[in-house]
């Protein structure tokens, strides 16, 4: 396994492994770079993502960014943040509505290469019920709202957020301890990776994900 994050990189953007499964012309899209130490794994991109080819650049991205209290430039121009979901491609979108669950496949051909790749990994953020079903395995509680509301049981590494879609807005209503424990801290970790001088070592407590 290489541990070359370029040379990954380059056979993500480059697979398409999955492109008799996909509605459309697979379209990687993973954003990480050497300096990473806070990595956003969602669950797969979008619609817009796909054909923009640059994640979160979209109503999901603005709150997810509202929750961590860093803005739109920061967020694309600082190294030390870094996207990856579990499903690099669009999976597409169901008849029903919403777009369809990530491919398991996805995770498993490209997650532990990349997770090698990125030695600085302090903080996986694991956006949705899929992404930390996939990287939590036994650790995930009966549904995402478990999961989350035992968010202490999986820090300092980890820490586990629902999906910013506008579709969770009536799940933040319900749930309102989410924006009052969960997001406070989020934004305190955020605030100390960041002003973490680049040129320093990591961290002590450094995140070891296999899986995210």
């Amino acid at each position: 396994m290489t541990t070359d994050l370029e040379e990954v990189l380059g056979d993500i953007r480059a697979c398409r492994a999955c492109a008799g499964a996909l509605p459309h012309t697979p379209r990687p899209v993973v954003r990480v770079f050497p300096e990473t130490r806070l990595l956003i794994c969602g669950q797969a991109p979008g619609r817009r993502v796909h054909e923009s080819g640059l994640p979160f650049t979209d109503p999901s991205g603005d709150r997810l960014r509202d929750w961590m209290g860093v803005d739109y430039e920061t967020f694309y121009a600082d190294r030390r943040i870094g996207v990856a979901a579990q499903a690099f491609c669009y999976p597409g979108t169901a008849p029903q509505g919403g777009d369809y669950p990530p491919p398991p496949r996805c995770a498993e051909l490209w997650r532990p290469q990349l997770m090698a790749a990125l030695p600085e990994m302090e903080l996986t953020l694991l956006v949705g019920g899929y992404a930390q079903a996939w990287a939590l395995g036994e650790r995930v509680k009966r549904n995402m709202t478990e999961t989350v509301r035992a968010w202490r049981d999986y820090a300092p590494g980890l820490l586990v957020l629902p999906h910013p879609s506008w579709r969770n807005t009536a799940w933040l209503r319900k749930n309102p301890w989410f924006e009052t424990e969960v997001v406070p801290y989020l934004r305190e970790r955020v605030r100390a990776i960041l002003d973490y001088p680049q040129e320093n070592g990591p961290r002590s407590g450094t995140a070891g994900l296999g899986q995210a």
